[in-house]
């Protein structure tokens, strides 16, 4: 008798329990977990082929990987993990010929480049309006 009571007390808990709206229990803190050299866009449309080393690396820091075989070539690596959420990692190489950059390869490229430099036709008017200027004082 009691085992048929207990088994029908907790077949009732049981169905009760996924009956039952989900309650936010705390859980367990998850670290972010980041690794190797952040590498942005910004730093990888500052490189152009023709800088030094120490260029290179005042813009996207020592490599964390340096080929051993092939001191020519260097490695960065970044990665990004918030468990069940977020997973990314991002590669890039850079090549070397003669102490300078030759060009690289990897996850991100250059973006197309802005048009900053004002065009002739600006620069014209700009000289006109300061002749301008002078014959007005």
């Amino acid at each position: 008798m009691p085992v048929k009571i207990i088994s029908t007390v907790l077949i009732m808990l049981l169905v009760a329990g996924c009956a039952m709206p989900q309650l936010k229990l705390p859980r367990l803190y998850r670290v972010t977990v980041q690794q190797g050299n952040v590498i942005t866009q910004n730093m990888i449309d500052q490189l152009k082929p023709g800088m030094t080393r120490r260029q290179v690396a005042y813009i996207m820091g020592e490599p964390v990987l340096r080929n051993t075989f092939n001191e020519d070539r260097w490695d960065y690596i970044y990665t990004i993990y918030l468990p069940g959420y977020y997973d990314q990692e991002t590669r890039m190489s850079l090549y070397f010929q003669d102490e300078v950059l030759a060009y690289f390869t990897g996850d991100l490229s250059p973006s197309a480049p802005q048009d900053s430099e004002p065009n002739a036709e600006q620069g014209g008017d700009a000289e006109s309006s300061r002749e301008d200027t002078e014959s007005n004082i």
